[in-house]
């Protein structure tokens, strides 16, 4: 693709993404969401694959839905109260079709079909964007109407996207699936908290984001797609698949790592809100996610396959790239010691 086009796309996505963060009015948040779809398209077709052309054709699809949804429940509630602002939207229904339209957007359960199939179709760098900044402007706007959203409907939600993310990864080969899935997971979590502690929410989005974006990065480097490629990636650039290991382990959410933080402050606040039997529930479901983070992990440091393929070990690797892997695997891996200054910030 032509850089400046590129360029214009990436401007148009961040211009978007800003709009509706920034926004008060539900026409300008609407605004927002459609230069952020508009944006993306040509990113996903660009390959000009089928698969990617199909991939963008369901991207297309799915969010022009959503945004109608998005602008028929802010009609509703005008409608009915008078109010264009997002934090006064009170009305029963239009908060309903509000969080169905946001968990399309989202990919939360039952409106994830959508994802996996277009982060398969898309590359490396565009399937980074679909999993963090795209994510952002509807949490932002759930994180606005949280007040008045319904808690039982987001529950359920929740549980459910744990449970089918975790369990429909398992018997994928595909990373870029498996990595869908995984959000689709983690989406789950940050969904079940909106309610009761907003602030949790974006806090678990932005350690997510950021873990997210360390995978995608170290997988872009090795030029790895498929889990059979992966087992003998660790020749490249063995250091780099170490910590690939450990970012891995992070975003499955084991102790001593990063990942760790927002789900042990989830089971915290939620057992705080008298609603330990769902902290119980999503525990044990985000094991089935941990499986095949384990398995991803297994495959990229521990197997030694019986067919090598001899590459040399690259001496030399895109610098820019590289202090950038290295900050975030850095962050993804070691912030769990300083939770008590993140928490005063956040």
């Amino acid at each position: 693709m032509n850089p400046q086009a590129n360029l214009i796309f990436i401007i148009s996505l961040l211009l978007g993404t800003t709009i509706t963060i920034s926004s008060n009015h539900w026409i300008m948040a609407w605004t927002g969401l459609e230069i952020n779809t508009l944006a993306i398209l040509p990113l996903i077709s660009k390959s000009h694959h089928p698969r990617a052309i199909e991939a963008a054709t369901k991207y297309f699809l799915t969010q022009s839905a959503a945004s109608a949804l998005v602008l028929f429940s802010s009609m509703t509630n005008a409608w009915h109260t008078g109010q264009w602002d997002i934090t006064q939207l009170t009305h029963p229904t239009s908060s309903l079709i509000l969080t169905s339209a946001i968990a399309m957007k989202l990919g939360l359960v039952p409106f994830h079909f959508w994802f996996p199939e277009v982060l398969q179709g898309s590359p490396l760098t565009t399937g980074l964007l679909l999993s963090t900044i795209m994510k952002l402007p509807p949490i932002a706007l759930l994180y606005m109407t949280s007040h008045s959203l319904n808690p039982t409907l987001l529950t359920t939600l929740a549980i459910l996207s744990t449970a089918l993310g975790g369990w429909m990864g398992l018997n994928q080969t595909q990373i870029r699936k498996v990595l869908a899935f995984s959000s689709i997971s983690h989406l789950g979590w940050m969904a079940i908290i909106i309610v009761y502690n907003p602030k949790l929410t974006l806090l678990n989005f932005y350690l997510y984001a950021m873990m997210t974006a360390t995978i995608f990065l170290t997988l872009n480097t090795i030029k790895v797609l498929k889990l059979s490629t992966l087992m003998t990636a660790w020749t490249k650039i063995p250091s780099l698949n170490a910590m690939l290991l450990l970012t891995l382990l992070s975003l499955a959410g084991l102790p001593p790592l990063t990942g760790f933080l927002p789900k042990w402050l989830i089971i915290q606040e939620l057992t705080k809100q008298d609603m330990a039997p769902a902290a119980t529930l999503i525990s044990l479901l985000s094991l089935l996610s941990l499986f095949f983070y384990l398995r991803l992990a297994y495959c990229t440091a521990i197997t030694l396959p019986p067919h090598t393929t001899n590459h040399m070990k690259q001496w030399r690797t895109n610098k820019s790239t590289s202090i950038m892997i290295a900050i975030l695997t850095t962050m993804s891996v070691m912030l769990l010691p300083i939770s008590p200054m993140i928490l005063t910030i956040v």
